[in-house]
């Protein structure tokens, strides 16, 4: 069975810019965003790629062409011989319904009432309905479709099937917090046997989505929702716990059954006059130092005790051992930390596809059927494109007048050769095989670099990155040193960078670069079987240096995709202060200018 999944909307920038105002700061509010496609061949997902990857438009939410034709053409499959479009977001009439309902028992002026009624009414049927997807995917890949092929799944059940297929498929509770899906942005159960249970009463509706007041609050500090939200994440770590926090005490409010109501105005002007309320801020506060550590701090404060209140309901109602937690708010990493180390379960899995691009996956395992992977089944992220000699040889020869390179014999000698560049100061792009899916899958699309040189980070924020001091880069290390470098807790690995663990006390000074302010690090795990070359150079590296990890962030500066192929690596390397690139067997230095 051939199942080819997908996220994206040829008008969702247009329709939302026009009809809500997502445009500038708010560009990323929408759905759709995280464009991407999947391939599902006989129950294994054979190929992933995002859009943003081949179309080199950040979080785009356009139909993803590119990455459907990439999809297809890479396993020699066409249109004609998928068995199941999948598509994870599900208007059905019924939900159309709740949400005239929903509008029309607001507490809005009439007036308003009709206009919000008008410019949904537009987007849904000229974007949402079942239709307006049909006519979508016909006309953007010129093939007409069986209607009764197209699947249009639930958008947190596709998170959901993403999660559990990636943690092989058995049996665990689980939690859904993003900022929106259908008319919910939150929901908990149970998954067993591959039937999923939703916990009664305890789902959140759209309007108390935690995941869009954490967003709220990333734009009142001057960062970009739906996109920023890390660098609060970072921020939180500058500042001491709060010992009271206002938004647990005017915003948040709990309920018994493991719900809760959040209560923030959806106008801009409005939510920022509650937030100087509650933070005692200003225009002039909101740029200081002090005064965003102080907001990051509460905002993560409230995540994490809204996710326990969650957790202690779950946790009462399941005696599962293990929890899945995808969806948008399951990037950070810092409260899945300690959602797991303060619960009850022994395991917690939150995948490399946790966020949106992961629904293309999900929507494609509901559509074929979630079933238990074998033990030996690996789980890999590296998914998308990946390019021959040939190819990478035709792409430095276009930039010959710019660099140099030299092709080393083999897997061995590139490894020993980078971690001869690496030992000392110097910046090292890592260019190897199939691309990463996700935005946390590093170690094919890398920047490396010696995370014991104690300024590497300032070197990399401002000379390669262009992004923010405060920001912190977590380090890469082998699955068996992690316990003897870092307080491992209840995990045994963590190689999709989403968990957070303290730094031991001895390793701290000998990789300062890889510390946050807090002495903790958000690190990747890597064994032989997921990714043997990133393995083969940190052995390399350790045997040189006696360091036992690697600093490690996403080949790209701020505002850009990652890297995706050669072209994109060597443009890269050229507009920054990267001073070496590897690129499968070729070393590549600029020349002398």
């Amino acid at each position: 069975m051939i199942v080819l999944g997908y996220n994206g909307f040829t008008r969702g920038a247009e329709l939302f810019g026009r009809l809500f105002g997502a445009t500038g700061v708010g560009r990323n509010l929408l759905v759709g965003h995280d464009a991407a496609a999947a391939l599902m061949i006989d129950g294994e997902v054979v190929a992933a790629v995002e859009e943003e990857r081949l179309s080199r438009v950040k979080k785009t939410s356009d139909f993803p062409a590119h990455a459907i034709e990439w999809c297809l053409d890479s396993v020699g499959v066409g249109l004609d011989q998928v068995d199941v479009v999948a598509f994870p977001w599900r208007f059905s009439p019924t939900v159309a319904e709740e949400m005239i309902a929903q509008i029309c028992g607001s507490d809005l002026p009439v007036t308003a009432k009709f206009d919000s009624l008008r410019r949904t009414g537009e987007l849904y049927t000229d974007m949402l309905s079942r239709e307006a997807v049909y006519s979508d995917f016909v006309q953007r890949t010129g093939y007409e479709l069986d209607p009764d092929k197209l699947s249009l799944v639930p958008h947190h059940l596709a998170h959901l099937m993403c999660g559990a297929y990636l943690a092989g498929g058995s049996d665990a509770a689980f939690l859904v917090s993003d900022g929106r899906a259908e008319t919910l942005s939150s929901v908990m159960g149970e998954l067993r046997n591959g039937v999923v249970r939703l916990l009664e009463g305890t789902a959140v509706d759209m309007s108390s989505s935690l995941a869009v007041t954490y967003g709220r609050i990333t734009r009142y500090l001057g960062f970009v929702p739906n996109n920023d939200e890390y660098k609060v994440m970072g921020l939180a770590a500058y500042g001491p716990p709060p010992r009271h926090n206002p938004l647990l005490e005017r915003v948040v409010r709990l309920h018994e059954n493991g719900s809760y109501t959040l209560s923030v105005p959806q106008d801009v002007q409005a939510y920022y006059a509650l937030f100087d309320s509650l933070f005692d801020g200003d225009s002039e506060k909101r740029e200081q130092f002090a005064f965003r550590v102080k907001v990051a701090g509460l905002a993560q404060h409230m995540v994490e005790a809204v996710t326990a209140h969650q957790l202690r309901t779950l946790t009462a109602a399941s005696d599962l051992d293990t929890l899945l937690f995808e969806g948008g708010l399951a990037l950070n990493c810092v409260a899945n930390t300690k959602m797991l180390e303060r619960s009850s379960f022994t395991g917690m899995e939150v995948s490399f596809g946790a966020s949106d691009p992961g629904v293309a996956i999900g929507a494609a395992v509901y559509a074929a059927g979630l079933r238990n992977r074998p033990a030996a089944a690996v789980t890999t992220p590296y998914l998308g494109p990946s390019y021959g000699a040939g190819h990478i040889r035709e792409a430095l020869e276009q930039y010959a007048d710019l660099v140099v390179w030299q092709e080393e014999p083999d897997a061995a000698s590139v490894a020993d050769r980078t971690a001869e560049l690496l030992a000392g100061t110097r910046v090292v792009g890592w260019f190897q095989g199939r691309a990463e899916f996700g935005p946390r899958a590093l170690g094919n699309r890398s920047i490396l670099a010696n995370p014991a040189i104690p300024d590497i980070k300032d070197i990399i924020n401002l000379r390669v990155k262009h992004r923010e001091p405060f920001r912190p880069f977590a380090p890469v290390v082998l699955e068996a040193e992690a316990p003897r470098v870092f307080e491992m807790g209840k995990k045994t690995s963590s190689p999709y960078m989403t968990f957070v663990f303290p730094v031991r006390q001895e390793y701290r000074e000998r990789i300062p670069g890889a510390c946050h302010v807090d002495g903790t690090a958000r690190i990747q795990t890597v064994d032989e079987r997921q990714n043997p070359h990133l393995a083969q150079l940190l052995r390399a590296f350790t045997a040189r240096t006696d360091v036992p990890c690697l600093l490690n962030t996403s080949f790209n500066v701020a505002g850009e995709p990652i890297v995706c192929s050669p072209r994109d690596a060597l443009e890269c390397f050229l507009a920054t202060e990267i001073d070496h690139l590897v690129i499968d067997r070729f070393v590549v230095t600029k020349r002398d200018r």
